[in-house]
């Protein structure tokens, strides 16, 4: 879907629903907010609600019997946990009911250009979820320079990541047009790009998707959900 001339006019409701991922990963949600997040992620019929790994349980049973996925984040903001432990958080997430998993590469280390440990410390998450789950490799962009993001698709793509990421939402800054076009020209089209961060209109979101982006990470679902209906109301 990618790469052409979308528009309101073209896309259907169920399309731009199914680009998103909605987002219920602030750290003060608590357990009323997240079931009001997936229940209006069922009402909707988005790609996924992504939560935080102690929800995933709780998503898996609000989710049950419908086409949204639960997704769940590894390493989640700063990527620094050890390899070891990205594993095992991804086995867990996996075996608790989570189908997607947006993990945060090492920022660090893709700073240092240790490709060899990055690679590594992605492949071994993607070892774990292989025929169990999609693999989502943050790059955190507001902290690299072009070559940088550069090499981290490059190294994403060869650990066999599904797609890569431009940001957490909790950075500097998110996801920008230039990023995402950078991003999907750096990888093959096995490999799918996602934006998250700052997409909270419905041209924010059209945008990302002429940019080469097929999910986008939101909390402004409804909002732009609405105005989607709206618009196509009108023409």
């Amino acid at each position: 879907m990618p790469g052409s001339d979308f528009s309101v006019e073209t896309l259907s409701l169920k399309q731009v629903a199914k680009t998103i991922d909605h987002s219920l990963l602030r750290p003060e949600l608590d357990t009323k907010e997240v079931r009001a997040g997936c229940a209006l992620a069922r009402a909707y019929d988005v790609a996924s609600a992504c939560v935080k790994p102690c929800d995933v349980v709780l998503a898996r049973e609000l989710l049950a019997g419908s086409d949204v996925k639960v997704s769940t984040v590894i390493a989640f903001p700063h990527g620094s946990s050890t390899t070891a432990v990205k594993a095992f958080e991804a086995g867990q997430a996996i075996a608790e009911g989570a189908e997607e998993l947006d993990m945060v590469l090492n920022i660090g280390r893709l700073r240092s250009g240790a490709t060899g440990e990055v690679r590594a410390d992605i492949q071994a998450v993607v070892e774990v979820a292989a025929g169990r789950a999609l693999v989502k490799v943050i790059l955190e962009n507001a902290y690299l320079d072009e070559a940088q993001k550069l090499l981290g698709c490059h190294l994403s793509e060869e650990a066999g990541a599904d797609f890569v990421k431009t940001s957490t939402g909790f950075a500097p800054s998110g996801a920008t047009i230039e990023d995402l076009r950078l991003m999907r020209s750096a990888v093959s089209p096995r490999v799918e790009v996602k934006a998250a961060g700052g997409v909270r209109t419905l041209d924010a979101l059209i945008e990302a998707i002429n940019a080469g982006a097929t999910r986008v990470g939101a909390t402004a679902t409804q909002t732009i959900l609405e105005e989607f209906k709206n618009r196509k109301a009108q023409l």
